[in-house]
């Protein structure tokens, strides 16, 4: 069965194609629920006009439901607390000079 940290996992494969780190290591993702073959994903943009919202989305969508059991994903964008460089990973900060 899916959890929080298989989801988690498998979203290290969607890159934000803009900066090419994935969206764990920014820092992107602020919430995942696993509720039998539902999967809820609360998340954020590196700001509010990004214009690769739609494409993340559509990536997030297809690698969650491509995962067994999986039915329905569903992802929210929020903007609070509004994403800032420290929410990266020490390894995403480190690949973008932020450390």
């Amino acid at each position: 069965m899916v959890n929080e940290e298989i989801v988690r996992e498998a979203l290290k494969d969607v890159y934000d194609p803009e900066i090419g780190i994935n969206i764990i290591d920014l820092g992107l993702v602020y919430n995942v629920e696993v509720k039998e073959n539902k999967v809820d994903i609360e998340m954020t943009l590196t700001s509010m006009g990004c214009p690769v919202g739609p494409i993340l989305i559509q990536q997030i969508e297809e690698v969650i439901g491509s995962l067994p059991g999986v039915e329905e994903v569903n992802v929210q964008l929020v903007w609070t607390p509004p994403w800032n460089p420290s929410m990266m990973s020490e390894d995403a900060k480190l690949e973008l000079g932020f450390a």
